[in-house]
């Protein structure tokens, strides 16, 4: 009820540096008034939400995708007939289906963001503006902070009839979302961020996905974010580190995709932003939590990182309404778990425990702001 304020015990994850206290949270009107710290016997574990930093929802209505040829015992995918356009699988699909099928499946997925503590979500939205209208519609009534990339259907047009319609798409969108800068003539590029410029909207694109060809033209364009980065070599972070560009990483996505691992140690250590994302629904659920723990144990990176680039670190994608850590003033977004659950029972470390092995399953509640 408006006004009424909730208090919430047991051990918190809490400031921007998520160290676990145990006291208690007073929420009123969505905002935290109070973080005190007392003895409680509550086995409640308090912890910010994800943000998914990277996100393609229309691929929800293809889940099960044959991902390659088989070859003896392995399967050999290719990335480029998997997404790339215009002629990749999930652009064969979406072509094929119905406007209100595609809502239908990507409010599925919205759905299931939310029951697995995601409060925050960043999506490139393919199909123009019945794409960018599409999403929109399924985001309707539900607490979900969003930004919504769109991208020109027909890049082959002539250059004024695709500006003209970016324009259009940046009526309703955050943004444009590109899929890469090998995919479009540089100059359409080049239109295409002076567009979002002149919109004061946001310009993302992927870049270094299956290799490093793309890269440098991604940079040329000065770009608000950049997707993946996985074959970034040592000099390409040092000049995304020194351009101050976000990444977001989707580690699951590249590995299912064959197209390696980004090197998410190295990016922090030069100083870039670093957050993460599922990526397509077609390859991986919306669940951040099975992204969180594959992160933890593929890379050598702490479990306290991998936590914030899971959560707080959105922030630098989104903008800090979407991110808040668990201080006095912030919106609260906030996922209590069970932490007498019998998968998390007995966990010494808060942080640890739930990075390598929390599930939506020990999820209690989840507050939205």
């Amino acid at each position: 009820m408006y006004g009424t304020e909730q208090v919430i015990s047991g051990t918190i994850i809490a400031g921007p540096e998520l160290i676990p206290i145990e006291g208690y949270i007073c929420v009123r009107n969505g905002i935290i008034t109070e973080v005190g710290e007392e003895c409680t016997r509550s086995k409640n574990i308090i912890a910010p939400c994800f943000v998914n930093a990277h996100t393609h929802l229309g691929d929800s209505v293809c889940k099960d995708p044959l991902l390659g040829k088989t070859s003896g015992f392995r399967i050999q995918r290719d990335l480029d007939s998997l997404v790339k356009p215009p002629d990749g699988l999930k652009h064969r699909i979406l072509r094929e289906t119905s406007y209100k099928i595609l809502v239908e499946h990507i409010r599925r997925s919205l759905l299931d963001m939310i029951e697995t503590g995601t409060c925050a979500f960043a999506d490139f939205r393919e199909g123009g503006l019945v794409g960018v209208a599409a999403l929109n519609k399924a985001l309707e009534g539900l607490e979900l902070h969003s930004l919504i990339f769109g991208r020109p259907t027909e890049p082959q047009l002539p250059l004024e009839v695709v500006l003209a319609e970016v324009r259009r798409i940046l009526l309703h969108s955050d943004g444009l979302g590109i899929s890469g800068a090998n995919d479009l003539e540089m100059e359409l590029l080049q239109g295409i961020t002076a567009c979002t410029r002149d919109r004061k909207k946001l310009f993302a694109i992927h870049a270094g996905e299956k290799d490093r060809s793309d890269i440098e033209n991604a940079l040329s364009l000065e770009p608000d974010l950049l997707i993946h980065l996985t074959q970034a070599t040592e000099k390409d972070l040092n000049e995304v580190a020194q351009a101050e560009i976000p990444v977001v990483v989707c580690p699951r996505s590249n590995f299912v995709t064959g197209v390696g691992m980004a090197p998410i140690a190295e990016m922090l250590e030069t100083g870039i932003r670093v957050a993460a994302g599922t990526d397509n629904v077609m390859l991986n659920s919306v669940n951040m939590f099975a992204e969180m723990e594959f992160m933890s144990k593929v890379f050598s990176i702490d479990d306290r990182q991998v936590f914030k680039i899971c959560t707080l670190n959105g922030s630098f994608v989104m903008g800090p309404d979407s991110a808040s850590s668990i201080e006095k003033g912030n919106k609260a977004n906030l996922m209590i778990l069970n932490g007498s659950s019998n998968n998390l029972a007995g966990i010494q470390d808060p942080v640890g425990g739930i990075t390598k092995r929390a599930r939506p399953d020990d999820i209690l509640a989840v507050l939205h702001s």
